[in-house]
C-alpha cells in the first residue's frame, strides 16, 4: 500500500468519524448515539441488585462488547487525524478516554465501571449530529450574564452564609441539644437547609420561640432564592440588549472537520482550514 492508498483510506474514515454532512458521517453519528444511549442504561440496570442477579451475565458481557467498540472509535479517531495529540488532549478527546476507560480498571478495582456513565457527556455530540450549534448562543450569553454577576452573587452568598451561621447559632441556644440540634454546625446545617426550602426532615424546632424563628428562615429563604435570579436576569438582560454582529448573509457553514486541529463550521467552498489554514 503506498502513502497515497493510505492517506486516502484515512481520510474517508476521517470523513466518517469526524463529519456529519455526509450520509456515513450521519450514520455514524446515529449509531453511536445509540449505542452511548444503550451503554448508559446498561449501566443503570446494573447497579440494581434484582436485574443485575438476574441478568448479570447479559448485561456484562454487552458492556464488555460496548466497552471495545468505544475502544476501536477512540483509536480510529487517533489515527485518522494529522496531529494525534490535538485530540486526545482535547475536550472531546479526554470524554472519550474516560468513557471507555472505567471497564478495563474494573478488572483491577470492582466497582469502578459504574463510571462508565460518564459516557452521558458524549451526548453532547448530539448539538453537531442535529445541527443545533447555531443555538448554543443563547447559552453563551447566559454564561456571560453568570460570569458578570458572580462578583455581586458571592458577596450576596457570602452575607448568606453569615446569616445562616447567625440564626443556627440562635436555634441551637433555643432548642438545645434534647430536641435535636445537638450542636452549632448541625443547626447551622439545619439553617442552610430550611433557607433553602430542601428541608432537614431528621430534626424540627419543638418550642413556640423556635417555630417562631423556623417560620422566619422559611419567609426568608423564599425572597433569598429571587435574588440571585433577579441578579442574573437583570445582566442577561443588559447582555442581550448590546449590539450582536449580524452574521454573514447566505453562507452556509458545514460539519467538515479539519484533520489537522479539529476545527469545524467551515464554508461549503472553503479548500483550507479556517482555523489552522491547512488544506481541508
Amino acid at each position: 500500500m503506498n502513502k497515497h492508498q493510505r492517506n486516502n483510506w484515512r481520510d474517508k474514515l476521517h470523513e466518517v468519524i469526524y463529519e456529519a454532512d455526509t450520509p456515513s458521517g450521519k450514520l455514524f453519528d446515529v449509531v453511536l448515539f445509540v449505542v452511548i444511549i444503550a451503554s448508559i442504561l446498561l449501566v443503570m440496570l446494573e447497579s440494581v441488585n434484582s436485574i443485575d442477579a438476574k441478568y448479570h451475565r447479559f448485561l456484562n458481557i454487552s458492556e464488555w462488547v460496548i466497552t471495545i467498540l468505544f475502544s476501536i472509535e477512540y483509536i480510529a479517531r487517533i489515527i485518522t487525524v494529522k496531529k494525534p495529540f490535538k485530540y486526545i488532549f482535547s475536550f472531546y478527546g479526554i470524554i472519550d478516554f474516560l468513557s471507555t476507560i472505567p471497564k478495563y480498571i474494573s478488572l483491577i478495582f470492582g466497582g469502578i465501571h459504574a463510571l462508565a456513565a460518564l459516557r452521558a457527556l458524549r451526548l453532547l455530540r448530539v448539538f453537531r449530529i442535529l445541527k443545533l450549534a447555531r443555538y448554543l448562543g443563547a447559552s453563551q450569553l447566559l454564561m456571560n450574564a453568570i460570569k458578570a454577576s458572580k462578583a455581586k452573587i458571592s458577596v450576596f452568598l457570602f452575607a448568606v452564609l453569615i446569616v445562616a451561621i447567625i440564626l443556627g447559632t440562635i436555634m441551637y441556644l433555643v432548642e438545645g441539644e434534647e430536641n435535636g440540634f445537638t450542636n452549632i454546625p448541625k443547626s447551622v446545617y439545619w439553617c442552610i437547609v430550611t433557607l433553602t426550602t430542601v428541608g432537614f426532615g431528621d430534626i424540627a424546632p419543638q418550642t413556640p420561640l423556635g417555630q417562631f424563628i423556623a417560620s422566619m428562615v422559611m419567609i426568608l429563604g423564599y425572597g433569598i432564592i429571587a435574588v440571585p435570579t433577579g441578579i442574573v436576569s437583570a445582566e442577561y438582560t443588559s447582555q442581550s440588549k448590546q449590539k450582536q454582529p449580524e452574521p454573514t448573509p447566505n453562507i452556509h457553514l458545514n460539519s467538515q472537520s479539519c484533520s489537522h486541529c479539529l476545527a469545524e463550521e467551515h464554508r461549503d467552498d472553503a479548500t483550507y482550514c479556517r482555523k489552522c489554514g491547512k488544506e481541508l
